[in-house]
């Protein structure tokens, strides 16, 4: 026996509200799951910014919280402690890291160049050998001190018996060379620039050099155990950084003025900028001018063995996306 009309208008309304009710009760579901918490670590300068830009190029479902630390070691320490799911880190402490076999992962560059020599304006150093003699300023086991020895040996200068190495910290510096109590100094930007345009301090030398370690100094950083079980995590963080690093390339306003929020005017920025290089790319020039990198500090007896540097580089990420932005 046939339906009549009436039933088959009530039927179809009965699944239609059905099928209504199912999509309201799955979108509530949706909006009421909180998004997953994803915590960075970074530092607060101008070339290690792009965290602080991730959340514009992150799914919803992906909430980033981002910590800013004042030491490279203090943010690995952090990572392994489960504490961060990703942080920025020097190669030089990457580097560390995998001699002593932790088990660590570099997975995107995060800045190249940001270095400089640092003498007294008005001082009688007009190249770097005349710094024979001489006090200056470093942090021990950075990037600096191996960019430092490196331009100290290639003017014929030995770091143990030519020059005085005083151990300032960064922020020191300034005050330190001004003050009369150090001679020079090698740090990060945007302190070099600090001091010319304080107008006592005068730039000597950019300490890059192709055949040697060339400009590379900081990447981002994750644990072998987030690799292997949340490999998507690591994909979309990487995506994020090398989609904010590309923006903020191409809108420097933007980047420049939130790196004046850290405290450090505009107009020191802006002179500073020319050596500070966002990056994210990795390849194989890269990983060579590590493993240089890494042979310098065994050479300095900053550690006593080299990384298993196949270990220590995933390059499946940085590759991936790659693919996926425009060349």
């Amino acid at each position: 026996m046939g339906m009549g009309c009436g039933h088959i208008r009530r039927a179809r309304r009965k699944r239609y509200l059905a099928a209504a009710l199912a999509a309201i009760l799955g979108f509530a579901a949706a909006a009421s799951c909180p998004a997953q918490e994803v915590r960075l670590g970074t530092w607060k300068t101008p070339q290690t910014i792009q965290p602080f830009f991730y959340e514009q190029f992150l799914p919803s479902s992906i909430q980033p919280r981002v910590f800013a630390l004042t030491n490279p070691a203090d943010q690995k320490t952090a990572l392994l402690a489960g504490s961060l799911e990703m942080c920025g880190t020097t190669l030089a402490h990457a580097i560390h890291s995998g001699a002593q076999g932790e088990p660590v992962v570099l997975v995107a560059a995060l800045c190249n160049r940001s270095s400089a020599l640092v003498v007294k304006k008005d001082g009688p150093v007009q190249r770097v050998v005349d710094l024979k003699g001489m006090r200056i300023g470093y942090v021990p086991g950075t990037m600096h001190e191996i960019l430092l020895r490196e331009a100290l040996a290639r003017s014929g200068l030995s770091a143990e018996t030519d020059v005085r190495l005083m151990r300032v910290d960064f922020f020191d510096m300034g005050m330190a060379l001004a003050g009369g109590g150090i001679d020079a100094f090698l740090s990060g930007e945007p302190l070099p620039t600090v001091a010319v345009e304080q107008g006592y301090g005068r730039i000597l030398a950019y300490p890059y050099y192709a055949d040697a370690v060339g400009t590379i100094n900081a990447g981002m950083l994750v644990t072998r155990e987030t690799v292997a079980k949340r490999p998507e995590l690591v994909m979309q963080l990487v995506l994020a950084h090398a989609r904010a690093t590309e923006h903020l390339r191409t809108h420097p306003d933007q980047w420049l003025k939130r790196a004046e929020a850290f405290g450090t005017p505009r107009s020191i920025l802006e002179k500073a900028a020319p050596n500070m290089e966002l990056a994210w790319k990795m390849d194989a020039e890269f990983v060579a001018k590590t493993r240089a990198l890494g042979h310098r500090m065994q050479a300095l007896n900053l550690i006593a063995r080299q990384p298993d540097y196949d270990a220590l580089f995933d390059l499946a990420f940085v590759r991936r996306v790659a693919a996926r932005l425009p060349p």
